[in-house]
């Protein structure tokens, strides 16, 4: 009904069929990239190849915030006032369905893409309603890191009694923090909780957000697993207060045993005071290893831009297989193109390449709703208080169930 609502106000606005504004057909010329901050300075250099070879079709970065929700936010706020600043926006890729529901972003033809030599689960984040909406970029899969100088002659934990023994026992000796995550109250405390759910056997929505599917045996087992840990202090109080940035510097400057975070948080460690000294593995789970949520950005098309054909052949040139080397190489972001994670050469230089695509090929999406934001405000909120001993797990888990079902029955 949304998507039906946008398609008749760009009519009555004069935005044709491709949402170019006035009518006027996809046009080249300088285009504007608007995308979380680059936390790895990778970006400006591939730029720069771009408006070297494109001198008519310059584009410029704009750096959006690197918390997810804040992105989102300026994104949605220039979005709703029909702005052409944006043309090429880096979407995290639980957006497509909002972005394409509320007319923001424009569908894109999939033969000009090379889609079938990308990982399928990625591809699948770039679909709705059966059409193709924007182009994975980068994906990505939560790891967990570790130390393998202190695990000595141990394995690495593959359920959670054994993450839970070694936190405890290796981190009391050594004097460390046992396990972080992301358990501040935004995106990535929703993410943490839907791994440890899905690594429980269960799951929070059905796929496609219509029904409430999270059974509560198992999603309190899999909330009690994170605030006992809190409880207990193998999760340190602070790491309340993480996010990506703070657990990538904990485990890096050695506070901690074991994080949990995605891949670009492992280039900056090969140049830290665990250098050496760390791998990683699939995340632990409730029998045997778990399951990560599937993380990434995909690049779309703004329905407001008025370069849109610039903006089109600049995504597929930003998304072919030399630039998702460097992407890997340079970025240390998971790259969306199957061969590279077969590489012989770059598996060499990059010993964590079969362990991500694993990690990648048995992630679950997040549920593709256009009122996601909303399910993932109710989780995050409800999660934050559990683990901060505010509201018990029990009744905690109950009250989501009953929000969720609001949430869906509302429609956001």
């Amino acid at each position: 009904m949304r998507r039906t609502l946008a398609f008749l106000v760009a009519l009555a606005t004069g935005c044709s069929a491709l949402g170019a504004p006035g009518g006027e057909p996809p046009a080249a010329g300088p285009i504007t990239l608007v995308i979380g901050r680059d936390t790895t300075a990778y970006l400006r250099p591939l730029l720069e190849r771009w408006n070297s070879a494109h001198p008519a079709e310059p584009v410029t970065l704009l750096e959006l915030p690197e918390a997810a929700d804040e992105q989102r936010a300026q994104m949605v706020a220039n979005l709703q006032a029909r702005s052409d600043r944006y043309d090429v926006l880096g979407l995290d890729v639980v957006w497509t369905a909002e972005f394409a529901d509320a007319g923001w972003i424009v569908p894109l033809d999939r033969g000009a893409f090379p889609l079938a030599k990308f990982l399928p689960p990625v591809v699948d984040t770039a679909v709705y309603q059966d059409k193709l909406w924007a182009v994975p970029y980068t994906s990505n899969a939560g790891l967990l890191y570790y130390r393998t100088d202190l695990l000595g002659a141990e394995k690495p934990p593959r359920t959670w009694a054994e993450l839970r023994d070694q936190a405890i026992r290796l981190g009391r000796d050594k004097g460390l923090g046992g396990y972080a995550g992301q358990f501040l109250p935004y995106e990535g405390l929703t993410v943490n909780f839907a791994e440890a759910v899905q690594s429980a056997g269960g799951s929070i929505l059905s796929p496609d957000a219509r029904q409430v599917t999270m059974d509560p045996p198992v999603a309190t087992t899999a909330l009690d697993f994170l605030a006992s840990g809190v409880r207990e202090g193998w999760i340190p109080q602070e790491a309340l207060s993480y996010k990506e940035e703070e657990s990538r510097l904990a485990f890096q400057e050695g506070r901690l045993l074991f994080a949990r975070n995605w891949l670009p948080a492992y280039g900056p460690a090969t140049h830290s005071a665990v250098a050496g000294k760390f791998a990683v593995t699939r995340l632990p789970g409730l029998h045997g290893p778990g399951s990560s949520s599937l993380g990434g950005v995909n690049l779309a098309v703004s329905a407001f831009s008025r370069r849109q054909q610039s903006a089109i052949d600049f995504i597929r040139y930003f998304t072919g297989l030399e630039n998702q080397r460097l992407v890997l190489t340079e970025g240390s972001f998971p790259p969306v193109w199957t061969q590279l994670y077969d590489d012989p050469a770059l598996i060499e230089r990059f010993p964590y390449l079969p362990v991500l695509k694993e990690a990648i090929l048995t992630a679950r999406p997040r549920p593709v709703t256009a009122n996601y934001n909303q399910v993932s405000l109710a989780v995050s909120s409800a999660v934050s208080g559990a683990l901060s001993g505010t509201t018990p797990v029990e009744e905690t888990v109950a009250d989501l169930k009953r929000q969720l079902g609001e949430v869906i029955r509302s429609g956001g």
